[in-house]
């Protein structure tokens, strides 16, 4: 009968620990995934450089812009350019104050930058930028006196624009952290009217070249996530 007993309180024994070590076992099950298959975040800061036309004049232009990248596929942010235009450079008097000649087109404008990536798996992916905003031009003018330019003072005329400025680009993914871009934009803007017989829109083409710097996918590349005890 002893005997019996403790082969009873044996048998319990047992069973606790083997039902203590199966609830701990599926409390612990976990799933392991790559998170990078998810809809990823990033952000970076990126700058540019330009090389253009406005009128047939050549136009330099730099550009910098803070975004939000989606998911590897669109971007969505702030972008300022800067340009001057090289228009007639002193050289022509086309003002009606006889006192002055014509100099070169200066601008700034800023606006919402779009811009939509295709083959996000590639080191190398195509995009399609697009800027839209608002800015102002002006005319830096010389003026003359006893119709020489020694003593030349700088007049600048202002006149505020809308700005639209698609473009394509491609982007070279080197790193997480680090892309280059090239590519080609086309700007369209509004009419404006400083002198009569000179540029009244800035329309033109622009090659631009770049860098962006920042976190291109803020997902983790891997972690654990348990699974709930009910599943």
């Amino acid at each position: 009968m002893e005997h019996s007993k403790k082969i009873i309180l044996l048998l319990l024994l047992i069973t606790g620990i083997y039902s203590s070590i199966a609830q701990e076992s599926k409390s612990t099950e976990y799933i392991e995934f790559n998170d990078r298959r998810n809809i990823v975040h990033g952000i970076y800061l990126g700058t540019n450089l330009g090389y253009g036309t406005i009128k047939n004049k050549s136009t330099l232009t730099t550009s910098i812009k803070l975004a939000y990248v989606a998911n590897q596929k669109f971007e969505l942010g702030i972008i300022g350019t800067a340009f001057y235009s090289n228009q007639n450079a002193l050289n022509d008097t086309s003002f009606d104050d006889e006192n002055h000649v014509d100099g070169d087109l200066i601008g700034v404008y800023i606006g919402a930058h779009l811009e939509p990536i295709f083959f996000k798996q590639s080191i190398i992916n195509l995009s399609f930028p697009l800027l839209i905003g608002g800015g102002s031009v002006g005319y830096i003018e010389a003026l003359k006196e006893n119709n020489s330019l020694e003593n030349e003072g700088y007049i600048i005329e202002s006149e505020d624009i809308f700005v639209m400025e698609p473009g394509i680009n491609v982007l070279f993914n080197f790193s997480r952290y680090f892309q280059i871009e090239a590519g080609v934009k086309y700007r369209f803007s509004s009419k404006f009217n400083l002198h009569p017989g000179t540029v009244n829109r800035i329309n033109g083409y622009t090659f631009n070249a770049g860098i962006k710097i920042g976190v291109f996918n803020l997902g983790r590349n891997r972690y654990k996530k348990n699974i709930p005890d009910n599943e």
